[in-house]
């Protein structure tokens, strides 16, 4: 993934993008446990996860039952399988090194809900591209 310069696009072999997308994921059940040393833990999994895919991360933040991400992606990101991923390995580390804090809050090995949120985000809002796609 190559930024053009004085561009917000993107470039590869064959193609000129913007991917970027608003993921929410949340804690089962709701539980508050995103603070502290695990809240710094899962931000860090997340940042090495989106290094080593060449994911760009704009903004991550969140309250202690949720947390958002903001990313701009390649165009190989699948998104369910990239969240699955973020879950999985968050929720693994986050058990092994907090597993005590987390026994608190779960007695079984959870971590996340089952669903997350997902939004595509760009330059543009829906009407402006559809007045740009109507007036072609």
């Amino acid at each position: 993934m190559k930024k053009i310069k004085g561009q917000p696009y993107y470039t590869n072999r064959h193609s000129c993008f913007l991917l970027q997308y608003h993921i929410v994921l949340v804690t089962k059940y709701r539980h508050p446990i995103l603070e502290g040393k695990i809240k710094e833990s899962v931000y860090t999994i997340i940042q090495s996860i989106c290094d080593e895919k060449g994911y760009n991360i704009l903004e991550m933040n969140g309250e202690p039952d949720h947390i958002h991400i903001l990313l701009e992606t390649g165009t190989d990101m699948k998104p369910q399988e990239f969240i699955n991923i973020i879950k999985t390995k968050t929720a693994r580390f986050t058990r092994r090194d907090y597993g005590e804090l987390l026994k608190k809050w779960y007695w079984k090995p959870l971590f996340w809900s089952d669903s997350y949120f997902i939004s595509t985000v760009g330059i543009n809002t829906l009407d402006v591209v559809k007045q740009y796609i109507q007036n072609q």
